[in-house]
């Protein structure tokens, strides 16, 4: 009788504990973000990795291996965007990278900001912010659940890479200029003048070290889950006959924009790991209570994989070379930080393609897009159909735009318009479906493509008819990869969480990029960001 009281009143004291609202956060919170990284890669190159790298993440932490982007177009802004705040570019705002505004009659870039100007250069790229983004990341949640205390920095290569998933509120991100630069830069809107520390890190000539040769790590032979050294399939570099290694950066860097040539490598990882590891020692990210985000992401991958595709051994060399960035990053936050104290997820912002000549050549339904003889097609019907030129402002990112007031003007129905538009739309080769703006208004599309282009769908910035082509059918160059579809190659991605809070698992269960930011806000106990659509991953958090 005793023993079954002492177990009642363990289980009930147990039970009380259990209910117990966590306070102990992680000090430190690393979000990563790779660019154009298909999920596959974890399985291609598994044998290739070291242990401390991607093994380590996921042989300690929680593995999603069903991961998906839920919207198109799948490019990096949309995607660092989604990442972080939780929803889609239906509620986020960020359409695309670039995309024509129908209030300005122009095409605009997802950061770009005339009212800041820029720091650490005297150059038009120094002049972007967050303000088209219309919502909050779980990293501005963050700053204001800690009243501010809790500091957020965003580093990348790239300017939406870093100021897209630090948010509004951010202490700062920072990109990388160029050109004959080669400097880490930000703007006016973080801060009045570069901090001391990143003016040392510029005048350190770290970006001028990485003017060297770019071999394999191991001997070619060795790298066998990739095509042929030399193909007709790669881009290469201007000054180089062939795309296969050595390249010699130092020799080639004056035909390739100087500074610009290192970010097409997987030295630019390198680069952006020494900043950012320089950004957690200056800013003393993860040293007090109040939990720090760093928003990291790694760009080079993207480069590599459009100039060289996503099967060539330039792209196997460069994710070797990546884990060994991801091992010396655990690594130093285990020193600095603290084994327990720091939580860290991986993902993509998207995948990418195979490029469409090798699927061409090996029997594999696949082409090319010529948009600009479409365009000129496109308008042609448009102008004997209706007996008027200016019924279309624009056609970009496979949307077309009217001009609604030379509708008016000419009392022609918009529906019909539509109408008409779609249905010549259909009869054209390489284009396999066709969403006007009726149907993405008034209906509700809960699976396939149709779901995918209506969470892509923003009501004040997206076009009025929507077209998807077939799977490997690209608008680019018959050299390197692509993404932007809805299709698997673009759409699977990883997600990794390891460290403080995250236990070891993995689950082919489906997981949407929507679901990170809230899954993150859950595990620090703070709000949502504020037009998150995501869920919490009970399948990782719940006991």
């Amino acid at each position: 009788m005793r023993k079954l009281i002492i177990l009642i009143i363990t289980i009930f004291t147990l039970n009380l504990h259990a209910q117990k609202i966590s306070t102990d956060h992680p000090k430190l919170v690393v979000g990563i973000v790779i660019d154009q990284m298909r999920y596959d890669y974890l399985t291609r190159f598994w044998d290739r990795f070291g242990e401390d790298g991607f093994k380590r993440m996921i042989n300690e932490g929680f593995n999603f291996k069903n991961h998906h982007f839920n919207y198109v177009p799948t490019f990096t802004g949309p995607g660092h965007t989604s990442v972080w705040t939780g929803t889609s570019p239906l509620n986020h705002g960020i359409i695309s990278n670039n995309w024509y505004n129908k209030f300005e009659d122009k095409i605009v870039y997802c950061t770009e900001d005339n009212a800041v100007e820029p720091l650490g250069t005297n150059a038009l790229a120094g002049k972007m912010s967050p303000h088209r983004m219309k919502v909050t990341t779980v990293a501005d949640q963050n700053r204001m659940h800690t009243q501010m205390r809790g500091k957020t920095i965003g580093v990348s290569i790239k300017d939406r890479g870093s100021i897209l998933p630090a948010g509004h509120t951010a202490n700062a991100a920072y990109w990388f200029y160029g050109a004959n630069e080669g400097k880490f830069i930000t703007s006016t809107f973080y801060m009045k003048e570069l901090p001391q520390w990143v003016q040392d890190f510029n005048n350190s000539n770290a970006a001028e070290a990485y003017f060297k040769t770019w071999n394999t790590l191991e001997s070619i032979p060795t790298y066998k889950e990739s095509g042929v050294d030399v193909n007709k399939f790669e881009g290469g570099f201007k000054g180089k006959k062939t795309a296969s290694f050595p390249y010699d950066l130092e020799k080639l860097k004056a035909q390739n924009g100087n500074f610009n040539i290192i970010v097409q490598t997987p030295f630019g990882n390198d680069l952006t790991l020494d900043f950012a590891l320089a950004a957690i020692k200056a800013e003393e990210l993860g040293q007090d209570k109040d939990t720090d985000f760093l928003a990291l992401s790694f760009s080079s991958t993207d480069k590599v994989g459009h100039n060289f595709g996503v099967n060539s051994k330039e792209i196997e060399d460069t994710y070797l070379r990546l884990d060994n960035n991801l091992s010396e990053l655990l690594q130093y936050l285990d020193k600095n930080i603290g084994k327990g104290n720091y939580t860290v997820f991986l993902s993509a912002d998207h995948g990418g393609g195979e490029v469409s000549a090798y699927l061409e050549s090996v029997k594999i339904p696949a082409g090319y897009f010529d948009f600009a003889k479409f365009s000129e097609r496109l308008n042609a019907f448009v102008r004997e159909e209706f007996r008027n030129d200016n019924l279309i402002n624009n056609i970009s990112n496979d949307q077309i735009f009217f001009n609604y007031k030379a509708l008016k003007e000419a009392k022609i129905p918009f529906g019909e318009v539509e109408k008409k538009i779609a249905h010549y739309l259909l009869q054209q080769d390489q284009i396999d479906k066709v969403f006007t703006r009726t149907q993405l208004e008034n209906g509700s599309f809960n699976h396939g493509i149709g779901e995918l282009i209506q969470n892509g769908f923003n009501q004040k910035r997206s076009g009025d008819v929507i077209f998807v082509m077939d799977p490997a059918v690209v608008s680019y160059s018959r050299t390197g990869s692509m993404h932007g579809s809805g299709y698997s190659y673009d759409t699977h991605a990883p997600l990794i969480f390891f460290g403080k809070g995250i236990k070891h698992g993995n689950t082919t269960r489906r997981s949407e990029v929507i679901d990170i930011a809230p899954t993150v806000s859950a595990l620090l106990g703070i709000s949502f960001p504020n037009a998150a659509t995501g869920i919490p991953l009970y399948i990782m958090l719940d006991n």
